[in-house]
């Protein structure tokens, strides 16, 4: 059988997915974060350099590829949503905010790239005279775009004179399922940590469902062609997730199909936050770190001009209604002091992988670790 083919933007956002999920995920813990969230803030920023700076992005997000847009229209698609006639309608706000220190002179065709991306505009921060205003104001806009689940990005101190501009993403995605679970109750969970009893929540629908190499993938559909995909090893996920990739995931998912499921898995809810320098340079993106080396001259022709940081904060929650999330990225960019068949039964009862994804782009949302519920 010919391996699945995945269309060159989806394969490189799916590599890029698994890529930072190996070096955020401590094994043994759950994790989760947005790779729409990061891949929107660090492609804005890749639009942002020139040079080494940019193509170690490129590296990270395009596997090389030097059109950053391909990327922007692949998100650009997931951040629409269909409505299902007498369904809930479900709710996905996406922004790209520069906030930009009223300062620092800006590249115009930069802000017409921004454009691009949904949402992308330019807002005004007084990082040089009081930087503590511009963090609540970047916190409270994303506060208000992911309901209030994200009410502090930008922890106290992060923000001050020397910080010129901030690339932010924030998403949020609430939506419900097609078929909704029981109401849970309690079953074992078996985690590293011993078997406990978690809430669990069970149904039996058609759903799509493949079993192929070690692993089950178990697909469900939620309104707004919005899905949850789990992947559940046959065995210990600790020993097995290495072998989960890009590939095994398209063949997972080339191969589904439509089976009567008996589902019961437990509710998730996740809250994780991540500074993500130390996992970035850890894939090959360092120059945009170096105040030396660090080139910004597209976003705007003051230097040096370096990144300081990137943080991020994913929140998940999924229940017998449905799913959901929201997230927020931040990019600070720092310079030198300014001087200006029968059911196939499924039980999730051990550690397993846990992806939310628009079904039309292959676009991921969230990608989760679900060690202890």
């Amino acid at each position: 059988m010919t391996k699945p083919k995945l269309r060159g933007p989806e394969r490189d956002h799916l590599r890029f997915c698994f890529a930072l999920h190996r070096v955020l995920a401590r094994v043994g813990s759950d994790s989760c974060f947005s790779p729409y969230s990061v891949a929107s803030a660090l492609g804005l920023t890749a639009q942002a350099a020139h040079g080494e700076t940019a193509e170690e992005l490129l590296g990270l997000l395009t596997g090389g590829d030097p059109d950053i847009a391909k990327q922007a229209e692949l998100l650009r698609a997931a951040a629409i949503l269909t409505e299902q006639r007498g369904r809930e309608t479900p709710v996905l706000e996406v922004a790209n905010t520069l906030w930009a220190g009223e300062e620092l002179p800006l590249v115009e065709d930069f802000v017409g790239e921004l454009a691009a991306w949904p949402r992308g505009g330019v807002k005004h921060a007084s990082f040089r005279t009081d930087p503590e205003r511009a963090r609540r104001s970047i916190n409270a806009d994303v506060a208000k775009t992911t309901r209030d689940l994200i009410p502090q990005l930008l922890a106290p101190g992060s923000v001050d004179r020397d910080i010129v501009a901030s690339i932010v993403n924030a998403l949020y995605l609430k939506t419900a399922w097609l078929h909704r679970f029981s109401e849970a109750q309690d079953a074992d969970f078996h985690s590293p940590s011993g078997t406990r009893r978690v809430p669990t929540m069970r149904q039996s629908e058609r759903l799509g469902y493949a079993a192929e190499d070690g692993w089950q993938l178990v697909e469900l559909p939620a309104v707004g062609e919005v899905a949850a995909t789990i992947l559940l090893p046959d065995g210990d996920l600790a020993e097995q997730e290495s072998t989960m990739d890009e590939q095994l995931l398209a063949k997972l998912l080339a191969r589904k199909a439509s089976k009567q499921v008996r589902l019961a898995m437990p509710r998730v809810e996740l809250d994780a936050r991540a500074g993500l320098k130390d996992a970035l340079r850890a894939l090959g993106v360092r120059t945009m770190f170096d105040r030396a080396k660090a080139d910004f001259t597209p976003l705007t022709p003051f230097r040096p001009v370096w990144v300081d940081d990137v943080v991020h904060q994913a929140v998940l929650r999924l229940d017998e209604q449905g799913l959901e999330g929201a997230a927020a990225t931040a990019v600070t960019f720092r310079t030198l002091s300014m001087i200006t068949a029968p059911p196939v039964e499924v039980v999730v009862d051990r550690p397993f992988l846990l992806l939310v994804r628009h079904a039309g782009t292959g676009v991921v949302y969230f990608f989760a670790r679900v060690v202890e519920p």
